[in-house]
């Protein structure tokens, strides 16, 4: 099945109510993981499908198997697993979209760091499906609290990331769990061996599929990327515009109504635009491309299948206002720019949660996409000024201008006003309607809470009372944020975010607060844990001052009894106990 074979999302019999939020959202084409996992899904078949993160596999399962739901029945019929919690937000988030047309549907994201009490309140309530990381869910299966004898599929998400963080054991036993005679669908990037055993193993007879990357980028295109915080996209696609050095611009949306929406709104802020969709005529998108390579268009706001086959050489930058489905999709995108050996410029706006997408663009392309700083206040002054003046320099040139010089003396000589001045009012007049200084720009802020949780540093005195200082082995150099330590401890550890005190990165290592009384069993996960694929080595603290060095940092060796002691020119600093947390607490 090639891209220009794929069958649309009306030729897959999902259900009505499934298929109306389909039309709601103005998807045009299934991606081929999409259209390939779609019907075996539908028919109830056990299903193996490799492909890359970010290729649409959560519509790919989410949309068929909510055509076979029973929403009259309040017990869990869908089990997603995921490897974080971060996923398992945005599947659980992306499932609840699809199914806003089923009456009563309910879905449950359960992790580790979120309130046990609200899982079980809702839990007692009853869902349809529940979407969670394999640790919190086998609490849940442990305590009785969640029942899967109603079930009717299990998704394995991202698996091989799942047995990269040492999920097998948990996955084996909550499938043990699941009943006999259900659906089983694994989705994985690669295929290690314990991915292929886990698949054998739990897997009847299933329709494999693997969907191949393509992808190559054209050597005259630069790539950049802007993460979406603090200003709405309109208002960073705006700045672009506005500073740019742009012959024609072609800006990508997801959906039929996204093109229509930012093709007005872009027209409202005084720029030549037209969107560019599949519910146009064939006569109207032909009209529209003819515009453009003509230059009555500077701007087309076009969905993945209106811009197939696209090639006006004028395009200067191309613009992925809503990250693509797949890599695929990204190469082709970016491959309407850099046309016959023109230098073309491609961006994409990214927002936090969409980061593992761009992690998976770059992987399959091979290539770095750099952080882009949206253009400033004064660069788009100093833009506005360089065109202003161009203008009054050809005006200078092509004009016969006698007929106002004459006019100006004689203001001049009524008025007493200099030449300078009466200039400068002149030019206020023509640039009126759009000022060359244009209004503040508002200082970005930062995301909101549930992208980017907030930043946390550690102070320069000790630990908070109730709390112990740990050193774990991962820093700046290796990529780690705050948020990512926090998610990790609290996802895999089960302690709750509000338990997590300060946080200090350094470039090779990192120091975060713990209660002083955490279980040994959490403190035993901790030590299992990896961030940023590097395992953390997690230690106590020694409280001396941290060098940037790792090399330099001295420990004395263990002394009977767990007791490590430290010296200072004041005298002896306290034994600190580096077995972890005292069991029992």
């Amino acid at each position: 099945m090639t891209e220009e074979t794929l069958p649309g999302f009306a030729e897959l019999a999902l259900a009505p109510a499934v298929a109306r939020v389909i039309e709601d959202v103005g998807y045009e084409t299934p991606s081929p993981i999409q259209a390939k996992s779609i019907p075996p899904l539908f028919e109830g078949r056990d299903l193996l499908g490799q492909a890359q993160t970010g290729t649409g596999k959560t519509a790919a399962f989410s949309l068929p198997l909510l055509s076979r739901l029973d929403p009259a029945l309040k017990a869990p019929q869908i089990l997603v697993l995921t490897p974080t919690r971060e996923l398992a937000l945005q599947v659980a988030e992306a499932m609840q979209t699809y199914a806003r047309h089923l009456p009563g549907f309910q879905v449950l994201p359960v992790y580790g760091g979120q309130n046990m009490v609200q899982q079980l309140r809702q839990l007692h309530r009853g869902v349809q499906a529940v979407v969670g990381t394999p640790g919190r869910i086998q609490d849940h299966l442990r305590r009785g609290t969640l029942k899967l004898d109603r079930l009717r599929c299990v998704v394995l998400d991202e698996a091989d990331e799942m047995l990269r963080m040492g999920f097998v054991d948990e996955v084996e036993q909550i499938l043990e769990h699941a009943p006999e005679e259900r659906q089983t669908a694994l989705f994985s990037a690669t295929m290690p061996a314990g991915v292929l055993r886990i698949a054998r193993r739990h897997l009847k007879d299933p329709v494999e599929i693997r969907i191949k990357s393509k992808t190559s980028t054209v050597d005259t295109i630069s790539q950049w990327f802007w993460q979406v915080k603090g200003l709405h996209k309109l208002d960073a696609l705006t700045r672009i515009l506005e500073a740019e050095e742009i012959e024609a611009m072609l800006v990508f949306a997801r959906t039929k109504i996204a093109t229509v929406e930012l093709s007005e709104k872009l027209e409202a802020r005084g720029f030549s635009c037209a969107p560019l969709n599949g519910d146009m005529t064939q006569q109207m998108r032909e009209k529209t491309i003819e515009r453009l390579k003509n230059g009555d268009l500077d701007i087309v706001v076009a969905t993945d299948v209106a811009a197939r086959g696209l090639d006006v050489k004028r395009i200067s930058h191309v613009v992925n206002y809503d990250i693509p489905y797949d890599t695929e999709a990204y190469v082709h995108r970016i491959g309407r720019t850099g046309r016959a050996g023109r230098e073309g410029k491609a961006i994409l706006f990214v927002a936090p949660r969409e980061k593992r997408m761009l992690a998976a663009i770059e992987h399959a392309t091979r290539q770095p996409i750099k952080p882009m700083r949206l253009p400033s206040r004064q660069d788009i002054t100093d833009r506005r000024i360089g065109l202003f003046k161009e203008q009054i320099a050809e005006t200078l040139e092509a004009q016969d201008l006698e007929f106002f010089e004459e006019m100006i003396d004689s203001f001049q000589t009524e008025y007493d006003a200099g030449h300078r001045r009466i200039a400068a009012a002149l030019a206020y007049l023509a640039q009126k309607e759009r000022p060359l200084q244009p209004e503040e720009i508002p200082v970005e802020r930062r995301a909101e809470a549930r992208d980017t949780p907030p930043r946390r540093e550690r102070s320069a005195g000790p630990a908070g009372a109730g709390m112990r200082r740990y050193r774990i082995e991962v820093g700046r150099d290796h990529g780690v944020e705050p948020k990512h330590i926090v998610g990790a401890i609290s996802n895999e550890a089960k302690l709750s975010g509000s338990h997590i005190g300060a946080i200090k990165l350094f470039n090779t290592f990192s120091l975060v607060d713990l209660p002083d009384d955490m279980p040994a069993e959490a403190f035993s996960l901790l030590q299992k844990i990896r961030i940023c694929g590097r395992p953390i080595k997690i230690s106590v603290d020694s409280g001396a001052k941290a060098p940037e060095n790792p090399g330099k940092y001295r420990r004395t060796p263990f002394k009977k009894g767990g007791e490590d002691r430290r010296f200072k020119p004041g005298g002896k600093k306290p034994f600190i106990d580096r077995r972890g947390p005292k069991k029992g607490k």
